[in-house]
């Protein structure tokens, strides 16, 4: 398994592996061409070295997971800097292989060598084993999380 920054060339699979859910079918706007809005924003992620959208490979370098790596600076804890952890994606042909735990492994050394102090997730509460996962892992419920849609 390969662990690499996302390029132009690895949109279309990141898409598809992001509408590739019950939650994501809903609302991700998979088709090829993809619609420009996707485009712009890898660029605009491409650009800000707070953002590292990643893909992960396999042995024969195809695309078989996604995540987004997002550093936000902070002035409390000292000036700290907290890791969010979004949008991560195994292809369903690679679950149940222990990849998921790999790359979460992959992110929280990630997230130590850019010195954040912590990294947190938001999770939907429609998808229970990903909360159980993410509960084995050792991540901990310890705020309740509000969003306001427009």
């Amino acid at each position: 398994m390969n662990f690499r920054e996302a390029t132009k060339n690895d949109l279309a699979p990141i898409v598809a592996l992001l509408a590739d859910d019950k939650l994501g079918s809903q609302r991700e706007n998979y088709k090829e061409p993809l619609p420009a809005e996707y485009q712009i924003a890898f660029e605009q992620i491409r650009a800000d070295p707070n953002q590292e959208l990643i893909v992960v490979e396999d042995n024969h370098g195809e695309v078989i997971g996604t995540l987004q790596l997002s550093f936000i600076q902070y002035l409390t804890y000292q000036g700290g800097i907290r890791a969010q952890i979004e949008a991560v994606r195994i292809r369903k042909d690679h679950r149940g292989q222990g990849l998921g735990q790999q790359v979460f492994e992959w992110a929280i050394e990630r997230a130590k060598s850019r010195k954040a102090h912590l990294l947190q997730l938001t999770t939907d509460k429609q998808r229970p084993d990903a909360i159980r996962f993410y509960e084995d892992l050792g991540f901990k419920a310890s705020h309740i999380g509000m969003k306001m849609h427009f």
